[in-house]
């Protein structure tokens, strides 16, 4: 079918596209403008904004962690949304992730990547990923503080054996990419450290946290992998901890790599509480430093639950829970932690926090390095993301906001200060254009021909959060999916991958070392095409030559 979305305001950042015109697809993919063909059906987006698809980068959807969070909060999530159409092993939880799919796609959300998979638990979070609806997902693989690898670096074994166990992992994982939870940290609670920086030294393997970085840094970029080493520093949340943040960046060295949720380091010590904003600093480190890329973890007040695989943190902040309840799970590699809190915009510190986030997003000069999360839940559920837009695009929103928060946290950000408003055209590049560049993926994130027909299309609406709350159409490979912000037709999307060459020597490694430690096959851990009850459930990406 020949479709034709006809006189929008159409964004496309990837295509340097910011004018009134036409979007054509056909047969799911976006075509160019046919020579007196007429549409088979149009869709008049007179006053309009079309965009592609948008892309959330790290947003925790699936997962043990998840899990146990929406056990811990059931009465957070979403009663009353409309149930899935057919039972699935999760379908049946309020906030199911049923219903996750289709609150991202109401909002025009078309691609979500879980950030944080353990490998043992791939097979677990991909069953639930293929519960959601509508969006395309993917996952990225923890590692960092796994036995194996430490093992290597102990060792002193070659790159060449970290490189191959890395893409081993990818590939076993169906994994878009590689992930490193505040490297050494688990490994090193387990040996009863409750601290754990840079350069501090794993006990009993002797390597440092830099080491773990710099191991998996190198060995993600020369198998090429599209997305950097993603990365969730040490000392997450702590006064001062902007030091780790800026030595991370400069041990990045001109070598890709990505910081998670960098709101969460971007603290110093001043003030009479000794607590205040970085975001200043960091945003001059992250321009300065053109390898690399940032996600911000926006908080936004009111109640969540953290979830985490940095379960030294976690343990950390148990005390802060928000009800009086936790849960710590050590495991092999990072285990986890889930620890409830409530963000209140009374309290100095969250404040604080909130203007942090806000300042990276306004002082980190290029959209294409800087793409938007809250680290659903940490920071904020998804569902706080279209408020966030609006406080980016409207300098008089947020001193409206800062002025009902308490002074003295305003007092020590720059955030009053910052005149800058977010453009369309900015808000498109950092959910659409940039991400689908960070992860390799030619075929999403812009509306030129070729691309897969994932495309959103708004009300323009001076009330930002309302417009962006509840697109008026959004298309899912050419489907119509959503109409004035409601669900019309499901479907399923199809789980993106990464598979990277390996030396086949790495197997029978393996295989020994699961058949000697837990007398399980090496491959107990792979995700067959089957198992997920769908017909071409996986998307390969293709890596680096």
């Amino acid at each position: 079918m020949l479709t034709c979305i006809q006189s929008g305001r159409v964004i496309d950042p990837a295509n340097r596209r910011d004018e009134v015109g036409d979007v054509w697809m056909h047969d799911g993919r976006i075509v160019d403008a046919p020579q007196g063909a007429k549409a088979d059906q149009t869709f008049d987006a007179t006053g309009k904004i079309v965009m592609a698809g948008a892309i959330d980068i790290h947003s925790h959807i699936a997962g043990a962690n998840e899990n146990m969070g929406r056990l811990m909060r059931p009465e957070m999530h979403h009663p009353g949304h409309e149930a899935a159409p057919v039972p699935f092993p999760f379908s049946d939880a309020v906030s199911s992730t049923f219903a996750t799919g289709c609150r991202y796609a109401e909002m025009g959300f078309t691609f979500v990547v879980e950030p944080a998979v353990a490998p043992r638990q791939a097979l677990q979070a991909h069953l639930e990923l293929a519960d959601i609806p509508i969006i395309d997902k993917a996952t990225l693989a923890v590692l960092g503080n796994d036995d194996f690898l430490l093992d290597l670096m102990r060792k002193r074994e070659s790159p060449d054996a970290v490189r191959n166990y890395v893409a081993w992992t990818l590939a076993t994982s169906r994994s878009l990419g590689i992930k490193v939870v505040n490297p050494g940290g688990a490994a090193a609670f387990k040996a009863n450290a409750r601290a754990f920086g840079l350069d501090d030294i794993v006990p009993f393997y002797g390597v440092s946290s830099r080491a773990i970085v710099k191991a998996l840094q190198r060995a993600v970029h020369e198998l090429g992998v599209p997305h950097p080493l993603h990365v969730h520093c040490n000392n997450l949340g702590l006064a001062g901890n902007v030091d780790t943040a800026l030595a991370t960046i400069a041990a990045a060295e001109g070598l890709p790599l990505h910081l998670a949720h960098l709101q969460f380091y971007g603290y110093g010590r001043e003030g009479e509480c000794g607590f205040s904003s970085a975001g200043a600093r960091l945003a001059e480190a992250v321009n300065g430093a053109k390898s690399v890329t940032v996600d911000v973890g926006q908080v936004m007040f009111g109640d969540t639950v953290t979830i985490s695989s940095d379960v030294l943190r976690q343990f950390n902040a148990r005390q802060q829970a928000r009800p009086r309840k936790w849960a710590i799970i050590e495991g092999d590699g990072n285990g986890g932690g889930i620890v409830p809190y409530r963000y209140r915009a009374d309290d100095f510190y969250n404040a604080v926090q909130w203007a942090v986030g806000l300042e990276l997003f306004l002082l980190i000069d290029d959209p294409w390095r800087v793409f938007f999360t809250t680290d659903h839940p940490n920071g904020a559920p998804f569902t706080a993301y279209p408020d966030i837009f609006a406080l980016l695009m409207s300098h008089e929103l947020r001193a409206q906001w800062i002025s009902s928060l308490p002074a003295a946290a305003m007092e020590v950000t720059t955030l009053a200060s910052i005149r800058r408003e977010y453009t369309f055209n900015e808000i498109a590049t950092m959910t659409r254009a940039a991400p689908a560049k960070l992860f390799g993926l030619s075929d999403r994130g812009h509306l030129g021909a070729g691309a897969v027909a994932d495309i959103a299309v708004y009300e323009n609406d001076n009330d930002r959060a309302k417009m962006f709350r509840s697109a008026a159409l959004v298309f899912k490979g050419g489907d119509l999916v959503v109409r004035d912000g409601n669900i019309t037709q499901y479907r399923f999307g199809r789980a993106l991958t990464v598979r990277p060459g390996q030396d086949r020597a790495i197997e029978r490694r393996l295989a020994d070392y699961y058949d000697a430690r837990y007398g399980l096959r090496h491959d107990f851990m792979k995700v067959p095409d089957n198992a997920l009850g769908r017909p071409d459930p996986f998307e390969l990406v293709p890596c680096a030559d």
